[in-house]
């Protein structure tokens, strides 16, 4: 499977950078923020401005299986970076 990677960088309620990667089999930026605000929103984040300046395409690759399988029922995946919680 193909997927598309959008590098994001968001701050925090506290004010530190959130480094991750949104990754999905869509290459649409408006997609990729709308998967990034949800998972925010699920960490407690969901006030992060998230736009195309925080998220933006990067590139293209195949994935594992697993992270496929991910992406395959919940439409994305979050890759983790810097500063998001475990």
């Amino acid at each position: 499977m193909q997927v598309h990677v959008f590098d994001t960088y968001v701050k925090a309620k506290d004010g530190h950078t959130m480094h991750f990667d949104v990754i999905t089999d869509s290459k649409d930026p408006q997609k990729a923020i709308e998967y990034a605000k949800k998972w925010l929103s699920e960490i407690g984040e969901g006030s992060a401005k998230v736009t195309t300046e925080e998220c933006r395409f990067c590139h293209s690759e195949s994935v594992p299986d697993e992270i496929e399988i991910e992406i395959m029922t919940n439409g994305f995946f979050i890759q983790k970076m810097e500063g998001c919680p475990s």
